[in-house]
């Protein structure tokens, strides 16, 4: 009998809370997750990836996993938590080290790693997630997988994602409180490339860009690994507010329209089309224009993804992506997205779903579950020990606990 384990992860948006848990082949390489329980409940309690009010967050988490434990049969104890944000910034560092034996192996990996982090960062961030980018021994370079080659130096070149140290402790401490552990904290950045891309499409080159209710995360990569990312500190809940100011009506009618009646292309709306507000709302009952609102909705998404486009002429890549542009997120469902997407950053461009994902399917074929779905299938890869990331993890839990007893002594 196959033995099966039981994961889930915990996506803390500024939106929404979302819940996915699976179950999966723990004897197998490359196992596919079965989603069996979704949860999904508003998230209240935060604001453009930073808690604002820690009670309302935590009833809001807690509410998700319910739902995502009643429809699964199983409790959740454990999960993995993607998070998103502004706060979160990324850099490359070089480690190298000597190599005592005359075979490479996973410990010696897991210390040119460590070595990568031996890094002078701020007293107020934490790093949350370290992606080899490529490794070296003696003089060959541009190496996937070092382990098994012989030589005397080993030499990484990695990707390093920190994130606001406070920020990080107020989603824990919430997560806490809601009555389950944390397994591992995934950068949205690496869970989304998890979820949506292939592996053909990170060796050609590609951006997926997650755009989510605070803000809008971003990762290219290519020849196979994370080249660069970055969290813009802008998404959908400005187009909500844009619409708001520009038809003077409440942000609750105007995420509503946003939702039934938007478009990021005013050319394809009729200029007498309107929509009556009263259908909608019982605090704003004019009749606004379908047109004036796509103009507005479009202004939005044309600044973002020009910021995305000049994230990728600072790294020189600007229409030099064969593999294009896959958008997720929630916010990234308005219909003309895709279009706009196209002509502003002159790439093929097409909407990211879940790939290798089976069970309830249908529940989370969705680009607004890509961090959710992403952190399961980094948590299930991470968990059976594949990846010798996790040599890295065990460490610095390891230092953080004796860091805090050590704090305990007078």
């Amino acid at each position: 009998m196959p033995k099966e384990r039981v994961l889930a992860s915990l996506d803390v948006g500024s939106a929404k809370i979302r819940t996915v848990v699976a179950v999966a082949d723990s004897t197998q390489d490359h196992a596919v997750p079965n989603v069996i329980g979704v949860g999904i409940s508003p998230s209240l309690g935060m604001r453009k990836g930073q808690v604002i009010d820690v009670e309302e967050l935590i009833h809001n988490i807690i509410s998700s996993l319910e739902d995502a434990e009643r429809m699964a049969g199983v409790p959740i104890s454990h999960v993995f938590v993607g998070i998103s944000g502004a706060h979160i910034e990324s850099f490359d560092s070089r480690g190298v080290i000597a190599i005592s034996g005359s075979e490479i192996s996973l410990d010696d990996v897991g210390r040119v790693l460590e070595a990568a982090q031996a890094v002078s960062i701020p007293p107020n961030r934490r790093i949350l997630h370290i992606e080899p980018k490529s490794y070296a021994v003696d003089e060959q370079r541009g190496i996937k997988n070092p382990v098994g080659m012989t030589g005397i130096r080993l030499e990484v070149e990695a990707h390093i994602i920190t994130g606001h140290i406070q920020h990080v402790k107020n989603i824990e401490k919430c997560i806490d409180q809601a009555g389950v552990d944390i397994d591992a904290i995934v950068p949205s950045t690496i869970a989304v490339a998890e979820a949506t891309l292939t592996k053909r499409q990170k060796e050609l080159g590609v951006v997926v860009i997650d755009v989510g209710a605070g803000n809008t995360s971003l990762a290219v990569f290519e020849e196979g690994t994370v080249l660069h990312s970055v969290a813009l500190p802008v998404g959908g809940e400005a187009v909500t507010n844009d619409i708001a100011i520009g038809l003077r009506t409440s942000v609750d009618t105007a995420e509503r329209i946003k939702i039934e009646y938007g478009s990021v292309l005013p050319a394809e709306v009729g200029e007498r089309e309107m929509i009556d507000l009263s259908s909608v709302s019982r605090v704003d009952t004019q009749t606004v224009s379908k047109r004036f609102m796509a103009e507005i909705m479009q202004a939005r998404y044309y600044e973002i993804f020009t910021l995305v486009k000049d994230e990728l002429q600072r790294i020189g890549r600007n229409g030099m992506l064969p593999a294009g542009a896959v958008l997720t997120g929630a916010a990234a469902k308005a219909p003309g997205v895709l279009d706009l997407a196209r002509d502003v950053l002159g790439l093929p461009v097409q909407m990211g779903f879940p790939v290798d994902i089976g069970g309830v399917i249908e529940k989370v074929d969705d680009p607004a579950y890509a961090t959710a779905l992403g952190t399961l299938v980094w948590g299930l890869r991470e968990g059976r020990g594949s990846s010798t990331l996790s040599l890295v993890h065990m460490k610095r839990t390891a230092q953080q606990v004796g860091a805090w007893f050590r704090s305990l002594l007078p």
